[in-house]
Formats: structure tokens, C-alpha cells, sequence
């Protein structure tokens, strides 16, 4: 069994106006992940600024910034084992033209912007992320039911 990890997803704006949290969280939550914190938000310009730092200088950096601030989104904290690879193929690619059918992003993608949902990319970004938007004690620590059978 790997070990359990956490990792941060961000249901994106165009997907929270188009209705599709619910079904984003229920894909996550049918592979077996566990969601330990959830909220609803409106990301502001400096929070948009710390989460894209890496993408800074970028000539799409302003559209990122621009978009993830238009409305609001859901930020979670997704636990499981291995669970930033577990997400990362759930999800699918980030160019939705190139994302499978069946992962999130294949199915409701709509452009490499639009593209639903962000995730973490690697366990060091998933911390620094999840401390953007989560602070002490919004972390929960629970048992699904399922967890053990595995």
C-alpha cells in the first residue's frame, strides 16, 4: 500500500457555472479518494498570483489570473494513496483536445484555460497550494468506509 497523501484540486470557474461540481467530486470520490476540505470561494488576484507563481513572465499568465478570478470556484483537499498521480490521471490532460474520453477534462474541457479543474502537479506544489487556501483545523482527518477494505 502506498502511503496516503494530500493534494489540492480547484473546480474552475467555467465548471462551477456550468453546474458540474457535483460531478467533478463524485468522479474523485468513486475512484476511492477521500475529500478532507472543501470550500467555495472567489480566489482573489494575490491568491491567483501565489498558486500560478510558476507560470509567471508566461504570455498566458494574465489569461490564468484573469480567469480563475471571474467567478467563483471550489477548492478541496483530496486524500488517497498516491493521490496527486491518482488525480493527475482522473483528471486527464490539461490541453482538453488531448485528454482521454472519460477523464474529467476530456468529457467538459473546454480549452487548455477552461479546462475544469485544476490540480497539484507534484507533492511539493500540492503543500504549498493547499497552504494558500487552507488554514489549521479546516483539514479534516476521518475514515470512509471503504477504506477498510483496502
Amino acid at each position: 500500500m502506498m502511503a496516503t497523501e494530500r493534494t489540492l484540486i480547484i473546480v474552475k470557474p467555467g465548471a462551477v457555472k456550468r453546474g458540474l461540481i457535483g460531478e467533478v467530486l463524485s468522479r474523485l470520490e468513486r475512484k476511492g479518494l477521500k475529500i478532507s476540505g472543501l470550500k467555495m470561494l472567489w480566489i482573489s488576484r494575490e491568491e491567483a498570483e501565489k498558486l500560478y507563481s510558476v507560470h509567471r513572465g508566461k504570455p498566458f499568465y494574465e489569461e490564468l489570473i484573469r480567469y480563475i478570478t471571474s467567478a467563483p470556484v471550489v477548492v478541496g483537499v483530496i486524500e488517497g494513496d498516491d493521490a496527486v498521480k491518482v488525480v493527475r490521471r482522473v483528471i486527464g490532460s490539461t490541453d482538453p483536445k488531448e485528454a482521454s474520453p472519460g477523464t474529467i477534462r476530456g468529457d467538459y474541457g473546454l480549452s487548455v484555460t477552461q479546462n475544469i479543474i485544476h490540480a497539484s502537479d507534484s507533492k511539493e506544489n500540492a503543500e504549498r497550494e493547499i497552504a494558500i487556501f487552507f488554514r489549521e483545523g479546516e483539514i479534516l482527518e476521518y475514515s470512509r468506509a471503504d477504506e477498510a477494505w483496502l
